[in-house]
């Protein structure tokens, strides 16, 4: 038996619950294959604290072997603006979604092969070299994935609601720590300590071969977004009209650079607080916390610390980006910029309190805040630019915030503390986010944006 739809308020009620139901497999598709990506790429900020010293750098002193782990850990970030060329020019080019499937593939093939390598003391020196390599790759990956992803959501959604829906692709973040964590957690409960460090910790990594099944999903499942496939009707009908003419387009890459450079730095300027504080958070502390002559609670006290922050991060985020739907992206990107600079002084001295619970309040209260600029991120990166460069211009903003936030941020904050004093890890934190604040500030708002400008 079927329904027929008699007047037009009916037919509106339909399309609009279609438009929901189709909003909502576009956003969960996106939260499994960004957590799942994240999760391969935070297994490794775990792994470089806890194991690959003594796995990769066995002839080095503790302190050593953990810079030099950090070391490796931030080759993927200089990769990442490179893959968000990489992928930035082809999904301004071939779409958004295929572009996507790439990333997912790569990402899970390589952490799938880092689960597999031989350590040190089996193939020696060719062992931290390959495992830089995977690394490498795992950026070029995350740097694809971010735009592809944020895309999908942001330009799919309603225009009053890109920011609550966008979370749903920034969600992936702290989900994919909180599967990390719990993945270590749960293998360090079945295994013994000795078992862990010879081939415990590899089971997280080998099961991201999950991820090669999501990007086949995508592949078969979704469709591009409205405003891309605008453009390549565009496109279409204008070499239709003049068939002579030859148009030559440059690298959507270079004319993104062309076209807003000054929005490209600041973008990457917005995310230096969230870059240096989230792997302050999620990685120094593990190596911080542990310390005998400090706080030294147990590595599972830590990953089940940074675990219970997380979970309280995702709400943060979908909080401020459905408040930046309403009142805009600048204003709640700015506190959060202001309350994670303050923020830093009160970490350190929670921290070592040795108190669980203290320990959860410190980084808790950091991660809340940085959520407050990360939820907003993805519609507030996506409304910058028009869509013939828009996957090209948001992923060179955000990558290049990466590696000058993230890639070192563990190293520097290493340095500092053993150097220096552990205060001045809390000023690094509140330089990158006064920096973050003054770039926002000299950022326009955007939440009215029509993202189906073409350029």
């Amino acid at each position: 038996m079927t329904t027929e739809i008699n007047s037009p308020s009916q037919a509106g009620i339909a399309d609009e619950a279609h438009l929901k139901s189709s909003m909502r497999k576009v956003a969960l598709t996106a939260l499994a294959g960004t957590s799942i990506e994240w999760y391969d790429f935070f297994l490794y900020a775990t792994a470089a604290a806890l194991v690959f010293p003594s796995a990769f750098f066995p002839d080095s002193t503790p302190t050593m072997g953990l810079i030099l782990s950090f070391a490796t850990f931030a080759f993927g970030f200089i990769a990442r603006p490179l893959g968000g060329i990489l992928f930035g020019h082809f999904g301004d080019r071939v779409g958004r979604k295929r572009t996507l499937v790439i990333a997912l593939m790569m990402m899970g093939i390589a952490s799938t092969l880092i689960g597999l390598l031989p350590t040190f003391a089996t193939i020696g020196i060719a062992a931290p070299i390959l495992l830089s390599v995977l690394r490498f790759t795992q950026g070029l990956a995350i740097g694809g994935q971010w735009g592809g992803a944020m895309l999908l959501v942001t330009e799919s959604a309603p225009a009053d609601k890109r920011g609550y829906y966008g979370a749903y692709a920034q969600a992936g973040a702290p989900v994919g720590v909180i599967l990390a964590n719990v993945a270590f957690i749960i293998i360090s409960a079945m295994v013994s300590e000795d078992a862990f460090m010879q081939w415990g910790w590899r089971i997280p990594f080998i099961s991201s071969v999950l991820l090669i099944g999501i990007s086949m999903y995508v592949q078969l499942h979704m469709e591009d977004t409205d405003a891309f496939k605008e453009l390549q009707a565009l496109q279409a009908q204008k070499q239709a009209a003049s068939p002579e003419v030859k148009e030559v387009r440059r690298s959507p890459v270079l004319e993104a650079i062309a076209k807003y450079p000054k929005r490209i730095a600041l973008a990457a300027g917005a995310f230096l607080s969230i870059q240096v504080t989230f792997y302050i958070l999620i990685g120094f502390v593990l190596a911080y916390g542990s310390d005998p002559n400090g706080a030294a609670m147990s590595r599972d006290n830590l990953l089940l610390a940074v675990l219970v922050a997380s979970a309280l991060q995702i709400p943060s985020q979908f909080l401020a980006s459905a408040y930046s739907d309403r009142r805009g992206r600048r204003g709640v990107f700015m506190l959060g910029a202001i309350l994670t600079g303050v923020w830093a002084f009160a970490l350190f001295p929670l921290i070592d309190t040795g108190s669980f619970w203290l320990i959860v309040l410190g980084i808790s209260g950091g991660l809340v805040f940085l959520g407050m600029m990360y939820g907003p991120q993805a519609a507030f990166f996506t409304e910058l630019f028009s869509t013939d460069v828009r996957y090209s211009g948001a992923s060179l903003g955000y990558q290049v915030g990466a590696i000058l936030g993230g890639a070192f941020a563990p190293t520097i904050a290493t340095i500092l503390w053993v150097q220096y004093d552990i205060v001045w890890v809390s000023v690094y934190i509140a330089i990158a986010s006064v920096l973050s604040l003054i770039s926002v500030m000299m950022l326009t708002e955007t939440y009215k944006t029509n993202l189906h400008d073409m350029g």
